[in-house]
């Protein structure tokens, strides 16, 4: 096969792969928020385009970036010396107008980059409407430990009605790390908590943070897992304060958040329209996990059991037996789909129970999966009461001798299985008693 064919069926993989993440978020409010150090990377000009194509594919962004070198530039060179207390900046009179600078340019460097026309060679120059407005209300952080933090605010309310006639509208929503009051004067906020409160007034389905690379993160992570993790000092203040936002965020109602390494090229659409993604989930609810099956899960056994039947691997099963048949089904969902699945039959008589149709997904195996659902399996048997799980095989024998199952002889199997037993197979049969 030469290499162009390779590229062009790995395209249509790639597709197919996607096809249900954007109809899964199409219609979605996912709020993005990054640092000024993402806005003055290189690889920006990619993420913004990414960005401009998830609105076309139909999620509604609010976007909200940060300045923090920006306005130290600019405080810099107006000889003001930056002040911060409690990790946060202290905005005096004197540095206001150096914040509103800062912010301003960011915002005009962001619009612009997300105003850019992508896919100029397909004809379609596709771009995006941005806007922004006064959707914070704050208030003045007033004087804490004696010290005045002046126009560093905190913020008071999010005007979400606002917010949701802008997003419903297909704009993409910039909203600055700045809140007013009604006595019209602008306050500093931290962009991080703009971000959180703004996904939290929104019921958003995703916040997400562009974060600089950290080497070695996991996949997956709970709140309480991220806690943990910020106390490693060698993470960047950025990251440390991404990962307090993802705590906060999760005790507060949204149910995932995501850290994406903001200059990986692609990385925020393999995050969003892969099953494995490229960044960090956080989130309380499990990502994977074994349960048992339902009918809605047919399609996927199906999927993963029928390669192994035309191979000869399992016996075969039509869905009308699946159907009857599914109460006897666990499966390993992740993100919605089923990668593994395995059925338990019991024959409380005999206290013995068959375990059929281990199968793992082909791009999931060689992680332990198989063993934990072998493992689920026995604590199911146990709770029926069961003493002993047996199992007929043709290819996987070593599999379950290195399991503690032992071979064993067809009289040894339940009568009623005896008289099922399909010679022309050959199966060899293992038993392994339930300690």
């Amino acid at each position: 096969m030469n290499s162009d064919a390779t590229a062009s069926q790995a395209f249509v993989r790639g597709l197919r792969d996607a096809v249900p993440y954007v109809r899964e978020h199409h219609d979605r409010v996912f709020v993005v928020s990054f640092g000024g150090e993402a806005i003055e990377h290189p690889s920006f000009a990619g993420v913004a385009e990414d960005l401009v194509h998830l609105a076309n594919l139909g999620a509604r962004l609010v976007l909200v970036p940060g300045a923090r070198p920006q306005i130290d530039r600019r405080l810099a060179a107006a000889g003001i010396e930056p002040r911060y207390h409690k990790g946060l900046r202290v905005t005096e009179p004197e540095a206001l107008s150096a914040v509103k600078e800062a912010i301003g340019q960011v915002m005009l460097d962001l619009m612009a980059a997300l105003s850019a026309r992508h896919g100029m060679t397909s004809g379609s120059g596709l771009s995006h409407r941005v806007l922004s407005g006064n959707f914070i209300l704050a208030r003045p952080m007033g004087v804490i430990d004696g010290v005045d933090f002046g126009y560093t605010g905190r913020l008071r309310r999010v005007d979400v009605a606002g917010l949701k006639d802008a997003v419903e509208d297909g704009s993409l929503v910039v909203q600055p790390s700045l809140g007013f009051s009604p006595t019209g004067e602008i306050f500093n906020l931290r962009a991080e908590e703009v971000a959180v409160a703004t996904a939290v007034a929104l019921g958003a389905d995703k916040l997400i943070f562009l974060t600089d690379p950290i080497e070695g993160l996991p996949a997956e992570m709970t709140p309480t897992d991220a806690g943990r993790m910020r106390h490693d000092v060698a993470l960047s203040e950025e990251f440390r304060l991404h990962l307090d936002s993802a705590v906060e965020a999760c005790a507060r109602g949204v149910s995932r958040v995501h850290l994406v390494d903001r200059e990986t090229p692609g990385s925020l659409l393999l995050e969003l329209f892969t099953r494995d993604g490229s960044g960090t989930l956080i989130t309380a609810e499990p990502y994977e996990r074994t349960r048992t099956a339902q009918m809605e899960d047919i399609g996927g056994i199906v999927a993963l059991i029928t390669p192994l039947e035309e191979e000869g691997v399992l016996v075969r099963r039509s869905r009308e037996q699946l159907e009857l048949e599914i109460d006897r089904f666990v499966v390993i969902e992740r993100d919605g789909d089923v990668i593994g699945c395995a059925a338990l039959y019991p024959y409380p008589e005999n206290a013995m129970g068959e375990l059929a149709c281990l199968v793992i997904h082909p791009d999931y195996q060689r992680a332990g999966r198989a063993q934990r659902l072998l493992t689920h399996m026995e604590h199911l048997a146990r709770r029926l009461g069961l003493a002993r799980l047996f199992v007929l095989t043709t290819q996987t024998a070593q599999w379950f001798q290195e399991r503690g199952f032992a071979l064993a002889e067809l009289s040894k199997l339940p009568l009623p299985r005896q008289q099922l037993y399909n010679f022309s197979r050959n199966s060899k049969i293992f038993i392994k008693p339930l300690a």
